[in-house]
């Protein structure tokens, strides 16, 4: 598997203009479905990740596997961006709406529900193609999830406790300081895994980002083909502020009042999530119209930052092809995509 490569665009006109002989291209077509190949694509949020994978279900006879964090959720659709029905175009979705928003989902839960969808799709002569930002589920998925020390109900109830009276920003600011790599790849409000990593730290001496899924150099049992499109910054920045007010005005305010009802509190993750958390505190001010014009810029920095941080966890994973999906459209991107999966 290539690694480390970023294609620009005369890379992609010379494989699109036909430098791969026809007859190889027949032959590769008909033995594409018999492989045990996984296509991945990976990039920051708004960069179009979801209309490409469409594009690829529907030329290669594949379907789709989530791999976002939060679209497991029922009743997260807008602040996730979720699929619709309409849009998935008939073509088949794995991982959506797999629990209610106050049970939990973790790393180990969507290691074995994906491995459990390739299974499940290529045993009807299917192609996978998993789509998701979450690095660290991707990262799961490849070389299987990171082992640690078995939690010890003391120490976790000490952490808690800090928790609550130091804030989450102050333990991932300390955790920032003991393993920064894997701080990297959460959030600064995400409790669970804050709490996690400082107790895998405190009881192991060593790093999250040290545990032995690290240190594993092959993928386990796929041939995975894995891909991170994105665009220059300042166009992806645009659209991410424009995706963050679609959303409000589809109803974000609205399906969250809703999901509070459902018990979205009792969930640190996913009442942390980017959007929710910013609307939460939105529905606990006085909501008036400077609370309102806030609400609406932090959400939107909440998104560029989290962007920033998707480039800088997909910058270290050596699996993934980088592809600027602005120099082409996404059609062409696509083709070039099912190239490379042809042969």
């Amino acid at each position: 598997m290539t690694s480390g490569i970023i294609y620009e665009e005369e890379q992609i006109q010379r494989l699109l203009e036909g430098l791969i002989p026809q007859e190889k291209e027949e032959r590769c077509e008909q033995e594409e479905l018999k492989s045990n190949r996984v296509i991945v694509i990976s990039g920051p949020t708004a960069s179009g990740k979801t209309e490409l994978s469409l594009i690829l279900a529907s030329q290669l006879n594949g379907e789709v596997i989530s791999a976002d964090s939060m679209q497991v959720y029922k009743g997260m659709d807008v602040g996730t961006a979720k699929v619709t029905l309409q849009e998935q175009k008939g073509i088949r979705h794995h991982l959506i709406d797999l629990c209610d928003v106050d049970d939990p989902f973790t790393v180990v839960h969507f290691f074995h529900a994906a491995r459990q969808a390739i299974r499940d799709i290529q045993s009807r002569n299917k192609v996978p193609i998993v789509v998701g930002g979450t690095g660290f589920y991707l990262r799961a998925l490849l070389y299987g999830p990171p082992s640690g020390p078995a939690p010890i109900p003391e120490l976790r109830e000490s952490l808690e406790r800090e928790a609550d009276r130091l804030g989450c920003e102050s333990l991932y600011e300390h955790l920032q300081h003991l393993d920064p790599i894997y701080a990297e790849t959460i959030t600064p409000r995400d409790r669970q895994k804050i709490i996690r990593g400082l107790e895998i730290v405190t009881l192991s001496g060593g790093k999250v980002s040290d545990l032995p899924w690290e240190k594993r150099d092959q993928p386990l049992d796929y041939d995975f083909r894995c891909w991170f499109v994105y665009r220059p910054r300042e166009i992806l920045y645009e659209r991410i502020e424009d995706r963050c007010e679609h959303m409000l005005e589809q109803g974000l305010i609205h399906e969250v009042q809703g999901l509070l009802q459902k018990g979205l509190k009792d969930n640190r993750s996913a009442s942390n999530a980017i959007g929710y958390r910013q609307t939460i505190q939105f529905l606990e001010s006085k909501q008036g119209e400077a609370d309102y014009e806030h609400y609406v810029q932090e959400f939107k920095k909440a998104s560029r930052h989290y962007a920033k941080r998707q480039f800088t966890w997909f910058k270290r994973q050596k699996e993934f092809r980088w592809l600027n999906v602005d120099i082409h459209d996404i059609e062409t991107a696509a083709e070039f995509i099912m190239q490379d999966v042809r042969y």
